[in-house]
């Protein structure tokens, strides 16, 4: 059994060499053979590639395949990324969308400001609100405009359309507005174009009541609502809103100014309004102790007449 098996190995070594030199000159034929420039090998290069290539198919389908999904792998990959960038950039566009829809608001308000049509003596302090102080039994807001900017208490404030309320508590750089749905509010008002006086009481809802009308059978759901100047807290003429009617059949005030959306509010400076204490030279002072004026000609029988009477009283 040894010597069988040693013989087994005498014959595979050499083969083996053998073999290993045959293939390595036939590549190295191949080689020669691909590589020279002639037009004859460049034919049989052509003949052997189209005999070859063809019949190897079966092979290169699943390495293309391979390579496909491998293709396919990168490209899903590149699209993943290329979703993940997208969607950082939608969130970016939209922070950018609201903000710009913040400044577009802003700058309406602002521009609503400024077609406010008052009166040329009403100048007016744009304040912005700090903060909504309101709960349910108080209703106001707070400006960054105070005593430092020369605000008094009692100044009526507006926003771009409508009359938001009044000043309140002045600090040095704030100053609280009472709205006009606050339960404290009173507000005279005047109902146009019937012209009706009316009484605008706050009662923390959104549509005051309006109470106190003279003559309500002359008033119309939609008629105008402005101040009406009694007691010189609020000019004249300031509008406050619209007459609507509740379902039970009161009268409210639907409001012109947006209340949700209370940013910028113009505080009105009040000069008031002049108080009358010279009665004139056409009414004469009722003043104690003063004479009734006569004329002349009316005195000196007046004048005679009492000293008669004085004369007559002595000799009795």
């Amino acid at each position: 059994m040894a010597k069988d098996r040693t013989r087994d190995e005498d014959y595979v070594g050499p083969l083996r060499r053998l073999l290993t030199g045959v293939l390595i000159l036939c590549l190295l034929g191949v080689f020669l053979v691909w590589r020279i420039d002639s037009p004859r090998v460049e034919r049989i290069r052509a003949q052997i590639t189209d005999a070859v290539v063809p019949n190897f198919e079966w092979v290169l389908t699943p390495l293309t395949a391979t390579v496909n999904l491998a293709r396919d792998f990168q490209s899903y990959q590149r699209v993943v990324e290329q979703n993940q960038e997208l969607r950082r950039e939608l969130q970016q566009m939209k922070a950018w969308k609201e903000a710009a829809l913040q400044l577009e608001q802003e700058n309406a308000r602002l521009m609503d400001l400024n077609k406010v049509r008052l009166n040329p003596r009403l100048t007016h302090v744009t304040g912005v609100v700090l903060a909504d102080s309101g709960s349910p039994f108080r209703q106001s807001v707070v400006l960054n405009v105070g005593a430092r900017d020369g605000i008094v208490d009692g100044w009526a404030t507006m926003d771009g359309i409508g009359l938001v309320g009044r000043i309140s508590g002045v600090g040095e750089n704030t100053a609280r507005v009472i709205l006009l749905t606050d339960s404290a509010s009173r507000i005279p008002a005047i109902i146009q174009p019937s012209g009706q006086r009316a009484l605008v009481q706050g009662d923390n809802t959104a549509a005051p009541p309006i109470s106190f009308v003279e003559n309500r059978d002359v008033v119309r759901p939609g008629d105008r609502v402005v101040t009406a100047g009694d007691g010189g807290v609020f000019p004249a003429g300031l509008l406050i809103g619209q007459v609507a009617e509740d379902p039970g059949g009161r009268l409210r005030v639907r409001l012109a100014a947006d209340y949700e959306r209370l940013e910028f509010l113009r505080v009105l400076r009040n000069p008031g309004t002049e108080v009358l204490t010279d009665p004139g030279g056409l009414v004469v002072p009722m003043n104690e102790g003063a004479a009734v004026p006569v004329n002349e000609g009316a005195a000196e029988p007046m004048s005679e007449a009492n000293a008669a009477g004085s004369a007559s009283a002595g000799d009795e």
